[in-house]
């Protein structure tokens, strides 16, 4: 009877430790949350002027079961571009995020910051960038909520800080690209995909539509600034990196971060 009983009590304890797990792990349809809805302590800040760490003036925090970037504790913008980095890099996947374009714009911030906010993708590790380096070397899935000047202003856009990527077949010099998405209103929930294949295809889907597709992404290009050169060696392919969300000066919500692996 003994060996028995051992046996039941390993087998309650293996149990309980599966049942745990399985809740970090990926649901019916294949998809991980990587924000869990209450805390950002799986996640890592980098905001420029500041060591990787420092959450300055509480950029980046949790309320309602949303993270949400503020700046009612800023005196200064300061060009303090911020990113919320998750502490594991990635190379083939599909992310879904749910995010809102809110508030007011920070004044002090720079104009073409109204409005905007994305997320990035293949991006550098935070702990590689320079306490002044503004950007992260990686790729961006730009997002973008309309002006009050009713022109179209697309969304899920692709953005190029520090890398280049080829797009109808040859390198596009452009700093960003844009997709052929709607406009989306202030405060309007949007659900931004982008489907990321290594160094290979990158699809961007904006409710549901695909809205944008490029390839090979890769060291090079302009705009970031005050980097280690050690890290920005030109031409060199990105085949994983990590996924931030980013804050730039206009207050945005992000109330789901999904992964689905692809490998």
């Amino acid at each position: 009877m003994k060996p028995k009983k051992r046996f039941s009590v390993i087998s309650i304890v293996l149990f309980v430790f599966i049942c745990s797990f399985s809740n970090h792990g990926p649901d019916k349809g294949g998809w991980v949350e990587l924000f869990n809805g209450k805390d950002i302590k799986d996640w890592m800040v980098k905001i420029n002027h500041h060591e990787v760490g420092d959450n300055y003036a509480n950029t980046f925090r949790v309320e309602d079961g949303i993270i949400k970037v503020r700046y009612d504790q800023y005196k200064e913008f300061n060009d303090r571009f911020g990113h919320l980095y998750y502490k594991t890099p990635y190379s083939h996947y599909h992310l879904l995020v749910e995010y809102r374009i809110t508030g007011e714009f920070f004044k002090s911030a720079p104009e073409y910051a109204m409005r905007n906010s994305g997320v990035m993708v293949h991006s550098q590790d935070p702990r590689t960038m320079l306490k002044d380096q503004d950007w992260p070397i990686s790729v961006e899935m730009q997002f973008l909520a309309g002006l009050d000047d009713g022109l179209p202003r697309p969304t899920g856009n692709m953005c190029s800080p520090g890398t280049d990527v080829v797009y109808k077949g040859r390198i596009d010099p452009r700093h960003c690209i844009e997709s052929s998405s709607k406009t989306y209103k202030l405060d309007e929930w949007v659900t931004a995909e982008a489907i990321v294949l290594g160094d290979s295809l990158i699809t961007h889907i904006v409710n549901g539509d695909t809205v944008l597709q490029y390839s090979h992404p890769q060291v090079g290009g302009g705009v970031v600034h005050n980097y280690d050169p050690a890290q920005k060696k030109d031409g060199r392919l990105l085949k994983s990196g990590f996924i931030a969300l980013q804050a730039e000066g206009q207050p945005v919500d992000f109330r789901r971060v999904a992964i689905k692996l692809l490998e």
